[in-house]
């Protein structure tokens, strides 16, 4: 695993396996004032850890389905669970960015295993004049680290179990999104230029498949669990 890139020796890598790599290179953080928002693709559940490593800053990772244990072992501090009502998730990542934060998000909704980029939710673009677009890769040898019908709070359980495994975390050129603050230009448009950018450096296909249609074709349902 990791072919490219500088591989980041830890002093966990040997027994457990693990390793990881940073393509290119960190880019530069803000000094005060507003925070910065990261869009990554979604691999798997612990993404926005790597993108914390690979910082070597602590982040606040939003997440439209994250499971309780998840939250409770999250070793990058609380993270904040978005509950897909569009002007209530926009309003909390505004605020997290507004307190000075590092905001890590997964527009794609879900994650993929396939060298695939699925359709990114534009909420993003709203909500900063710039963002760091993250491409992400996970190489595994033996497990697959995502279930669609399967309880996702496994999910990093079988990431780590595998014998050798390796995230790949590269930092792209900012995207400027002013353009869809002053309404100069629609939040879909620059939600699929970031994808397309994201894809290019990734070598993935961009789709226009969503979450939903990801869950009807893997698992026959919306992806969504309603308790009663």
């Amino acid at each position: 695993p990791c072919r490219t890139g500088t591989r980041r020796r830890s002093w966990w890598r040997r027994p457990t396996g693990m390793s990881w790599r940073l393509k290119g290179s960190r880019p530069a953080l803000p000094g005060g004032g507003r925070g910065q928002l990261f869009v990554c693709n979604h691999r798997t559940l612990i993404d926005p850890v790597y993108v914390s490593v690979a910082l070597d800053r602590q982040v606040r990772a939003v997440s439209y389905s994250l499971s309780r244990l998840s939250e409770l072992i999250s070793p990058i501090g609380r993270t904040v669970r978005l509950t897909r009502d569009r002007d209530s998730d926009g309003a909390v990542m505004a605020r997290l960015l507004d307190r000075g934060n590092l905001v890590v998000v997964c527009p794609e909704g879900t994650t993929c295993r396939e060298p695939y980029l699925l359709r990114f939710s534009p909420l993003f673009a709203e909500l900063s004049d710039d963002v760091v677009p993250v491409g992400i890769a996970v190489e595994t040898s033996m497990f697959y680290a995502t279930t669609a019908g399967g309880l996702k709070c496994f999910d990093p359980l079988y990431y780590m179990v595998n014998p050798r495994m390796c995230y790949t975390v590269q930092f792209l050129d900012k995207v400027d999104t002013s353009a869809v603050r002053s309404r100069a230009a629609p939040s879909t448009d620059m939600a699929n230029l970031v994808q397309r950018k994201m894809g290019e450096a990734l070598g993935y296909g961009c789709t226009m498949l969503t979450r939903k249609d990801k869950y009807l074709m893997l698992a026959g349902n919306e992806g969504i669990v309603r308790s009663t």
